[in-house]
């Protein structure tokens, strides 16, 4: 079973054009390149500038073998779904039109179509990668387990390239630009002082092995955490369902008193639990 049957309905099927009604018997239209723009939620944002040149040299040599897919928006532009490096590719040849294949899906067709294509490539960074992930699990409703399923790997791979979006921005950075390996990183995952630590292991080269036996000392020292009592799961449980956001109740010591904690994903939803408490 290849790549893409294990997305579900994967990227040619999301796609498929077999209902459009572009110029040609393959559903193929030309489009000036000036109409064209990039999908601004576009889960991959490193395109090397080497690996650009040379795609762009096979296209000058050979021509676009694959369109590229895009949807229409306002003012007689296209958004693109799917091939924003043969795009970018094709203008370092001064080329003014581009094969294209139109269709007219909503903005949540166009994010996973995205998001597919990026992970049925080979050549993604580990942060795009988790970001990829991320992306899906969102739009599709599932769990890390089922996300596994669906793309042939493991629930461990995915639940350990997830963990990497832990990490300090300024850390992902330094993977994706390639000072930090996937181990390197892996390592400072809920380590105190990581970005100081990453950047010591940049300027001395430090092994992944090394970088392991300094962090496992803090790893192992760690205090454990408690599990919560199956009680209060099920009320945290009940008040989230009646309240709409995500709970979470902590006792002190003793159990005679302690602490409710509601979370809010933006100012509308904290805009509505004010409008709520104040009745």
């Amino acid at each position: 079973m290849n790549k893409e049957n294990k997305l579900g309905m994967g990227l040619g099927a999301l796609l498929s054009t077999s209902n459009n009604n572009n110029k040609n018997n393959n559903g193929i239209q030309k489009i000036n390149i000036s109409q064209i723009i990039p999908n601004p939620s576009q889960p991959r944002k490193n395109f090397k500038d080497g690996e650009l040149k040379e795609l762009s040299l096979s296209i000058k040599n050979q021509g676009l073998i694959q369109p590229i897919i895009v949807k229409p928006t306002t003012d007689n532009q296209f958004q693109i779904i799917a091939g924003e490096r043969r795009w970018r590719a094709s203008q370092l040849n001064g080329m003014h039109e581009i094969d294209c294949v139109v269709k007219d899906l909503d903005d949540i067709n166009v994010l996973e179509a995205a998001l597919i294509e990026n992970i049925q490539r080979e050549d993604l960074n580990v942060i795009e990668e988790a970001n990829a992930y991320k992306g899906l699990i969102e739009i599709k409703g599932i769990n890390n387990e089922n996300l596994a399923k669906l793309i042939g790997k493991s629930s461990s791979y995915v639940s350990n390239i997830l963990r990497l979006l832990e990490l300090d921005i300024e850390i992902q950075e330094m993977v994706i630009s390639g000072d930090l390996s996937m181990g390197h990183a892996r390592a400072l995952i809920g380590v105190p002082d990581a970005i100081k630590k990453a950047k010591e292991i940049i300027e001395k080269k430090l092994s992944v092995r090394q970088v392991e036996k300094i962090t496992s000392e803090f790893k192992k020292n760690k205090p454990k955490k408690i599990a919560k009592d199956p009680n209060i799961i099920d009320l945290e449980k009940e008040l989230s369902d009646k309240i709409g956001l995500k709970t979470s109740i902590q006792f002190n010591e003793s159990g005679s008193s302690g602490s409710l904690t509601l979370y809010y994903s933006d100012l509308n939803q904290l805009d509505d639990l004010m409008k709520r408490l104040k009745k």
